[in-house]
């Protein structure tokens, strides 16, 4: 099969979709990939290193798209990228569709066939190309958070493990999956004083075995939620809904209410982000100021830390890009539900039911759209 790898346009974006090692496994399957140049450049890897594992170099993204079958990238397609797909095209990336209609609208004109890595399943019932990056956004947003709370941002000026006679700050994380795990494992490190609230009793008790008196758990509502983050430094937003468009479970009311120079994350502003006055933001200007709380909504956390990133996406996608470049992307879809679980748009319709439910638009069931 014929494999493209563009450089990612989005602004901020470092990663890329394969490393050379992934490359190497490739061609030596006996597919042909070709590479955008400079696609690894942030990331350390040159053009000459992507040769070497047998990757052709093409100079432009219109000769990458005009040469493949598959592309392989790590964020949603650019406008301009949109426009360089075509029906026989297969994407296979992160999309988030349910908070981006412009970009759902391109992507079914183009008629491609577009597999998101987010509502890719396995067995277990998790969603192992999402994993890397949440580990990742996870971590990241303490470390964003700490940055916030400084004065020079218009934070507290609270540090967040506080020193001996001055007490740490409150962190509360909303969510207790991948990102609120890592999250967790962060704040307890640098000694704060860590609350994780969750509606999964599963979750809960998971991290409250394994932090033990370190972090209070608490069972998620309306009130636990209002009372612990009207107290807290800082909020961690790390809820997620497959495919759907995350639940505002602060409100612009509860920002009103917070301590002066509090800090929130919301990690999951991919998703349209569980905070109501959440808007995007990029790593050059990632944070703004709403009623005196300083809100971190960067839509590629990652991507600061590309080379970490991509290498942990890599080794998560490599084994669904080898089937879908071995089988042909049809076959696959139709033999492993799993990867048909990242089936988002498919010649013209849209076939994740959450993602077609938050743009109001016709759902086709995946192997409908397969044929």
């Amino acid at each position: 099969m014929q494999i493209g790898v563009p450089r990612e346009t989005k602004i901020d974006e470092y990663r890329v979709g394969l490393i050379p090692a992934s490359v190497r496994e490739l061609a030596q399957r006996g597919h042909r990939i070709v590479v955008e140049s400079m696609a690894g450049a942030g990331i350390g890897c040159s053009d000459e290193d992507y040769q070497a594992a047998g990757a052709l170099i093409l100079e432009s993204p219109e000769a990458v798209f005009s040469e493949s079958e598959l592309i392989i990238k790590v964020k949603e397609p650019q406008a301009p990228e949109r426009a360089l797909l075509r029906d026989d095209h297969v994407l296979f990336s992160y999309l988030h569709l349910a908070p981006d209609p412009e970009q759902a609208d391109g992507l079914i004109e183009s008629g491609a066939t577009c597999i998101a890595y987010e509502t890719v399943t396995d067995q277990h019932g998790n969603l192992p190309l999402l994993m890397p990056m949440s580990e990742v956004a996870g971590r990241m947003s303490i470390q964003a958070g700490a940055q916030a709370l400084e004065r020079k941002n218009q934070g507290r000026g609270i540090l967040l493990g506080g020193v001996p006679g001055v007490e740490p700050a409150k962190v509360v994380i909303l969510g207790g999956g991948t990102v609120g795990a890592n999250a967790t494992q962060m704040a307890v490190g640098l000694g704060a004083e860590v609350v994780v609230l969750d509606t999964n009793l599963r979750a809960l008790r998971r991290l409250g075995n394994h932090f033990g008196s370190l972090i209070t758990t608490v069972h998620a509502n309306s009130d636990a939620i209002e009372r612990h983050i009207l107290k807290a430094d800082l909020v961690i937003g790390s809820v997620l809904n497959p495919g759907d468009t995350t639940p505002k479970l602060i409100t612009a009311e509860h920002i009103k209410l917070m301590q002066s120079g509090a800090a929130v994350v919301d990690v999951a502003i991919d998703q349209g982000g569980c905070i109501e006055t959440s808007s995007p933001t990029t790593h050059e200007f990632p944070t703004y100021v709403i009623d005196d709380v300083v809100h971190y909504c960067v839509t590629n956390m990652p991507a600061a830390v590309p080379r970490t990133s991509t290498f942990a996406l890599n080794h998560a996608t490599l084994p669904y890009i080898i089937e879908l470049a071995g089988k042909g992307y049809k076959r696959a879809l139709i033999e492993n539900a799993h990867l048909r679980n990242g089936l988002n748009v498919c010649k013209g319709h849209i076939t994740y039911k959450e993602v077609a439910k938050s743009l109001v638009t016709l759902y086709v069931p995946a192997l409908d759209a397969l044929g």
